[in-house]
C-alpha cells in the first residue's frame, strides 16, 4: 500500500489559497453590510427629507397665522385723530427679573408680567399680547382674588361673631387690602368688573323668588313711590343748593345719586324673609323688592340722560328749553325701550322658557353642568337685551329671574340650590370691591360733618319714603311702611358709579366725590341697625327669626 504525501511547497499553496478564499468571503460580507447601510443612510435622508419638508410647511402657515392675528394697533391708530404720543414707565413685576440679564426677546415675552404707569399715574397691565398663540395668565388679578379670598374668611367670621353681616367684612376685607390699607390690590379695574357679576347673579336670585304674581300684586306702589321720592329728593336738593348757591346740575345729579337704595344689600336682607300673614296682605319683601327694581329703572334712565345733563351745565340760560326738550326725548325713548323689554319678557314666558327649561332639565340629568350653563346664558341674553335697549343690565338679570320663576316652586328650588354658591362667591368680590374705595383716613379727618350728612339723608330718606307710602300703601297694609322705609333709607352702591362719571365729566368737584363716596359707606354700614330696629318693631315675633 503507498502513501501519498504532500510536500511542504504544496501545503504551503493550500493555505495561502485557503486565506484568500476567507478574504473573499469577508469582502463580500463588508461589501453587502455597506450597500445595507448606503440603503439605510438613503432611507433615512428620505425620511428627513419629509420630516423637512412638513416643518417647512409648519414654518409657513405659523407665519401666516401671525400675519392674520397680528393687529397693527399702534400704527393703525398713531394717526387717529386725538391720539397723542405719551412716555410710560415700565415696572418689572420681581425685581430679580431686572437684575439678571435677559434678552429683547426674552423681555418681550415677559410683557405679561409688568405694569405701565403714564404721566397721569393709571397704571395698565397687558390686555391683548402681540403674539396671541402663546397662553398667558394675568397674575395681578390671581394674586388680587386668592388675597381677598383668605382675608374674606376671617373678617367676615369676625363679623358673624358680633352679630354683623358677613358682607360687612368683606368690605373691612377690601378696606384693608385697597388703597387705603395695605395697597395690595393691582387689578382694582378687574376685580369691580368680576364683583358686578356679583350683583347679576344676586338680582337674578331676587328675581327667582319674586314671581310675577307677586309683582302684579304691588306694580302700581312700586312704580309710583320711588317717583314721588326721586322727585321730592331732587326738590328738596334744589331748594338746598339755591341756599348754599350750588349749581342746579350739580343739585340735580347729587340728588338723584342720594336717592337710590342699594338692591345688593336689601336682597340680602330679604334672604328667607316671612311673607305676609294675613290673605290679602302686601308683604314688606315684595312692596320693597319692586320698588328697589324700579329705582334700577331710573338708573338707566339717569344714565341715559347724563350727556345731556353735562351740556346743561354748560349752556347758556336761552338754550336751557332745548335741553329740556331733549330730556324730554330722551325718556321718550326710555319708555319705549322698557314697553319693548316687557314685550319680549312677554313672548320668552309664553313660548320659549317653559321648552327652554325642560330641555335643559332632560340634559342635567346626572351632570349639573348643563343647568348651570344653561341658566347663566339666559341670564347673560337678558342682560343683553336689556343692555342693547338702553335699559339697566341689572333689570334683564331680575327679569330673567322672574321669568324661571314662572315654571314653578320645584323649578325655583332647583335652580336655586346650583346659582347660591356661584353667587355667594362673586358677592364676596363685590362687596370687597366697595371696600377699595372707602378711605378710613378722610372719614375720620372729616368725622364730624360726614356723620352730619349721612344721618341727614338717612333720616330724610326714611321720612320722604314713610310719606310716599302713607299716601299709596292701601289700610290694611299700612303697618309695612315702617320697615320698608328702613330699607330704603341708605344710598345705593352704584353712586360710586355715577360719581365716578359724574367727576370726569365735570359735573362735581373731587370734594363733593369724596363726600358722596364717604356718605354712601356710612349709610350702608347703619343699614343693619336700621333694618334690624324696624324688623323689631314692625314684623310679629314669629316672623323676625327669620327675617333677622
Amino acid at each position: 500500500m503507498k502513501v501519498k504525501t504532500l510536500s511542504f511547497k504544496q501545503s504551503m499553496d493550500c493555505k495561502e489559497l485557503f486565506k484568500e478564499e476567507m478574504e473573499y468571503v469577508e469582502l463580500l460580507a463588508a461589501e453587502k453590510h455597506q450597500v445595507e447601510a448606503i440603503k439605510n443612510m438613503q432611507h433615512q435622508n428620505k425620511s428627513l427629507s419629509m420630516l423637512d419638508e412638513i416643518l417647512e410647511d409648519v414654518r409657513k402657515a405659523a407665519d401666516r397665522l401671525e400675519e392674520e392675528i397680528e393687529e397693527h394697533a399702534f400704527d393703525d391708530n398713531k394717526s387717529v385723530r386725538g391720539v397723542n404720543f405719551e412716555a410710560v414707565l415700565r415696572v418689572e413685576e420681581d425685581e430679580a427679573d431686572s437684575k439678571r440679564n435677559m434678552s429683547k426677546r426674552e423681555v418681550e415675552d415677559d410683557l405679561g408680567l409688568s405694569m405701565l404707569i403714564d404721566s397721569q399715574n393709571n397704571q395698565y397691565i397687558l390686555t391683548k399680547p402681540r403674539d396671541s398663540t402663546i397662553p398667558r395668565a394675568d397674575h395681578h388679578f390671581i394674586k388680587d382674588i386668592v388675597t381677598i379670598g383668605m382675608l374674606s374668611l376671617p373678617c367676615g367670621w369676625l363679623c358673624t361673631m358680633i352679630g354683623l353681616p358677613t358682607m360687612f367684612g368683606y368690605i373691612i376685607c377690601g378696606v384693608l387690602l385697597g388703597p387705603s390699607g395695605l395697597n395690595s390690590i393691582k387689578s382694582i379695574v378687574q376685580v369691580e368688573t368680576l364683583g358686578e357679576f356679583g350683583v347679576f347673579f344676586t338680582l337674578f336670585l331676587v328675581g327667582l323668588e319674586f314671581s310675577p304674581e307677586r309683582l302684579r300684586k304691588v306694580w302700581k306702589i312700586s312704580l309710583q313711590g320711588p317717583c314721588y321720592m326721586t322727585v321730592l329728593m331732587i326738590a328738596f336738593g334744589l331748594l338746598w343748593g339755591h341756599l348754599l348757591q350750588i349749581r342746579p346740575t350739580q343739585s340735580v345729579f347729587i340728588s338723584t345719586c342720594l336717592s337710590l337704595s342699594s338692591t345688593p344689600l336689601v336682597s340680602r336682607f330679604l334672604a328667607g324673609s316671612a311673607r305676609g300673614d294675613k290673605e290679602g296682605d302686601i308683604d314688606y319683601s315684595s312692596v320693597l323688592l319692586g320698588m328697589l327694581v324700579m329705582q334700577d329703572v331710573q338708573l338707566g334712565l339717569f344714565i341715559a340722560v347724563m350727556p345731556t345733563l353735562i351740556q346743561a351745565g354748560a349752556s347758556t340760560y336761552s338754550s336751557i328749553v332745548m335741553e329740556i326738550l331733549r330730556i324730554l326725548i330722551l325718556i321718550g325713548q326710555i319708555l319705549f325701550s322698557l314697553a319693548a323689554v316687557f314685550l319680549i319678557c312677554l313672548v320668552i314666558k309664553t313660548y320659549l322658557i317653559g321648552p327652554y327649561y325642560r330641555k335643559l332639565h332632560a340634559e342635567s340629568k346626572g351632570n349639573k353642568e348643563i343647568l348651570i350653563l344653561g341658566i347663566s346664558a339666559f341670564i347673560f341674553l337678558m342682560l343683553t337685551i336689556t343692555e342693547l335697549l338702553d335699559v339697566s343690565m341689572e333689570l334683564g338679570c331680575f327679569l330673567a329671574g322672574a321669568l324661571i320663576s314662572s315654571q314653578g316652586h320645584m323649578v325655583t328650588e332647583e335652580i336655586m340650590s346650583c346659582i347660591e354658591p356661584i353667587r355667594d362667591f362673586l358677592a364676596i368680590i363685590f362687596f370687597a370691591s366697595i371696600g377699595l374705595h372707602v378711605f378710613p383716613t378722610f372719614v375720620i379727618y372729616e368725622l364730624t360733618i360726614l356723620l352730619f350728612l349721612t344721618l341727614s339723608v338717612v333720616i330724610m330718606k326714611f321720612v320722604l319714603a314713610v310719606l310716599v307710602l302713607s299716601l299709596i300703601l292701601p289700610k290694611s297694609s299700612q303697618y309695612i311702611k315702617w320697615i320698608v322705609s328702613a330699607g330704603l333709607a341708605q344710598v345705593s352702591e352704584f353712586s360710586f358709579v355715577l360719581g365716578s362719571r359724574a367727576r370726569r365729566a365735570g359735573i362735581i368737584s373731587r370734594e363733593v366725590y369724596l363726600l358722596i363716596l364717604s356718605v354712601t359707606t356710612l349709610s350702608l354700614l347703619l343699614a343693619p341697625a336700621l333694618w334690624r330696629a324696624g324688623i323689631m318693631k314692625c314684623v310679629p315675633r314669629p316672623e323676625r327669626r327669620s327675617s333677622t
